[in-house]
């Protein structure tokens, strides 16, 4: 299967991600150090190196599909095109697509969260107008996802994804 963990920055994304992909035995393809990677390379930071990112994540999830192994995206994916990636990918492998959706409903909570983050990643942390600027162009996603709200213990909402991507 492919599972997409998706939100805003600093809702947890990645803990999510990374704890399905130690639970599922799944390689996590998380967009923000694939681009930190590009930017260590001298590329300048540009629409193009986040687009490249996703298009890095998503050749490698394309491979670990066609080996038989499943993925885990750990990707903002606020807009359709990105959205699209994924969807196209599990299309091409006939596998389920699993969209997992992390929020934190306070904004105090997020904000807090968002400004003690220290990831050590060559791309920086992006800035509150940012979040800000990726909330407005939100759309929800089309397909059934799940809903986890990162103010609740991380135990508890990875118990909730891992029950969700592995329903049948």
């Amino acid at each position: 299967m492919l599972i997409v963990i998706s939100g805003l920055p600093g809702t947890g994304k990645s803990a999510i991600a990374d704890g399905l992909g130690r639970a599922l035995g799944m390689p996590v393809l998380s967009v923000d150090p694939i681009e930190s990677a590009v930017l260590r390379a001298g590329i300048p930071r540009s629409f193009e190196t986040g687009y490249a990112a996703y298009l890095v994540a998503e050749a490698l999830a394309d491979s670990h599909l066609r080996l038989g192994l499943g993925s885990v995206i750990d990707a903002v994916s606020s807009v359709e095109p990105g959205r699209d990636l994924w969807r196209e990918v599990a299309k091409r492998h006939a596998v389920p697509l699993r969209i997992v959706v992390c929020t934190i409903a306070d904004e105090e909570t997020h904000r807090s969260r968002f400004r003690s983050r220290q990831r050590g990643l060559a791309l920086g942390e992006p800035r509150w107008e940012d979040v800000e600027r990726r909330r407005m162009e939100w759309t929800p996603w089309p397909e059934p996802h799940l809903v986890l709200d990162s103010a609740e213990p991380l135990e508890v909402n990875l118990a909730a994804a891992v029950r969700y991507v592995t329903a049948s």
